[in-house]
């Protein structure tokens, strides 16, 4: 007979040696496979588990132990609150994405009717989170991939996210004729031979998503070139990118016609978040806000020149 905190103990000690967060990936793995909260589990540690239920929990930790991210295992993944499905045709949301969509909100006031894109939207992670924040807004979402677009179209549908649409194509191909106050992105950024592609996670999530050419910027270069011609004067592009390319997307900006570019740190220090403003005409007012003003004055170290 095997207790609750007994099993937990047993997953922890498979798992030592192939997960850094050994403990929350037998916790989270355990909830998943009894349909309990952590609190159930902190008050019931004593109870036995049920065979059936102990032998789906050491499958699941056994695929835990061959490098499968937890969230594809579960089939969800938290990210700015919202319970996302995920599946191994998208990447797995990461925490550090986050400071992608607090960055867009800075720029957006809360009440603005913008039109905004995220291009390359995987799961829907990014664009369903600034839609969620900024309800007025119409978002607009591409991917290349048949597969990310429905894995994003159900996670709007179940979270009732009804200001938001998603087309297919490869980053601004889909946007013809469209133009946006805001352009977000988390393209791929890790070069083709980085060692991390080889981390157990990486390998089972999809290489598209991750992989950008020798340099990491292949698709930065796409977007950088772009996305000018789909925003308003005034409008802005963000896109999170590694911490050692931050030159390199400045001038990829430059290139593309952008001016005022910044790069935001993240909460490690790691510059993680690039900006850049498309040039203000004469022809086309554009919409000023304060936020503006937040986004170019660096502030408490949370920004940086790029």
């Amino acid at each position: 007979m095997t207790s609750i905190d007994d099993a937990l103990a047993q997953a922890v000690r498979i798992l030592e040696n192939t997960s850094a967060t050994a403990d929350l990936d037998a916790r989270v793995l355990l909830e998943h496979s009894l349909s309990r909260t952590h609190a159930w589990l902190l008050a019931h540690g004593k109870e036995t588990v049920h065979r059936d239920e102990l032998e789906r929990y050491r499958g699941l930790i056994d695929d835990r132990r061959r490098g499968e991210p937890v969230a594809y295992i579960t089939g969800w993944k938290e990210f700015w609150s919202l319970r996302l499905q995920v599946e191994c045709s998208v990447l797995v949301p990461r925490p550090e994405t986050e400071h992608l969509v607090e960055h867009a909100l800075r720029l957006i006031p809360q009440h603005a009717q913008y039109r905004i894109a995220d291009l390359g939207t995987g799961s829907g992670a990014v664009a369903l989170a600034i839609a969620r924040e900024r309800p007025y807004c119409e978002l607009t979402a591409t991917d290349v991939s048949i597969e990310a677009l429905r894995v994003a179209e159900n996670n709007a549908r179940r979270l009732e996210i009804q200001n938001i649409r998603f087309l297919c194509g490869h980053w601004c191909a889909p946007l013809a004729g469209l133009d946006f106050d805001l352009i977000v992105s988390n393209p791929p950024y890790i070069a083709d031979g980085d060692s991390c592609l080889l981390h157990d996670d990486l390998a089972h999530e999809p290489v598209t998503a991750l992989k950008a050419g020798p340099e990491g910027l292949d698709a930065l270069r796409d977007i950088g070139s772009e996305a000018s011609r789909h925003l308003r004067s005034g409008g802005w592009i963000l896109v999170e990118h590694g911490y050692g390319q931050q030159q390199a997307v400045r001038q990829i900006f430059e290139r593309g016609g952008l001016h005022r570019i910044v790069c935001n740190q993240d909460h490690s220090g790691h510059p993680r978040i690039t900006a850049g403003q498309k040039p203000v005409t004469r022809l086309t007012p554009y919409r000023r806000s304060d936020s503006d003003d937040d986004l170019i004055q660096p502030s408490n170290s949370a920004i940086t020149g790029a």
